[in-house]
């Protein structure tokens, strides 16, 4: 992701770092388990979401500006072919975007970078979708 010009932070830093990319992961993968309307991402995963938490939390803290953990694990993130499994369509990027910013939110993300954050989170999970609707 990258940083507007003139900032020295990065979004790793200004979350909070490793522990403020895991509390917002804990948050959005809670949510997930919590919230009817995130019922359709959630039918994605499987039963238990610790895999998927780590996952998530090592790519982010290289996604945000911190350490590649997840490249260091597994190599290049291949996000797109890594989703192709699972039926992604609008309803579920509109999910996973509503959980996120809800996580965001909730975790106390400053409302500038959150702005930033939808922006380019959105972008992701658009490029995810394999299937209409």
């Amino acid at each position: 992701m990258a940083e507007p010009t003139g900032t020295t932070t990065s979004a790793f830093d200004a979350i909070g770092g490793e522990p403020g990319v895991r509390a917002l992961v804990d948050r959005f993968y809670d949510l997930m388990d919590l919230e009817p309307a995130y019922a359709g991402i959630r039918r994605l995963h499987g039963t238990n979401l610790d895999h998927a938490r780590d996952k998530l939390h090592w790519f982010l803290c290289g996604w945000l500006g911190g350490p590649d953990l997840y490249v260091q694990r597994f190599g290049h993130p291949r996000l797109r072919a890594r989703h192709l499994p699972f039926a992604i369509g609008i309803a579920e990027r509109d999910q996973w975007m509503a959980c996120m910013g809800q996580a965001m939110s909730e975790c106390g993300v400053e409302p500038a970078l959150a702005e930033r954050l939808t922006a380019a989170f959105f972008n992701t999970a658009d490029w995810m979708r394999n299937r209409g609707g």
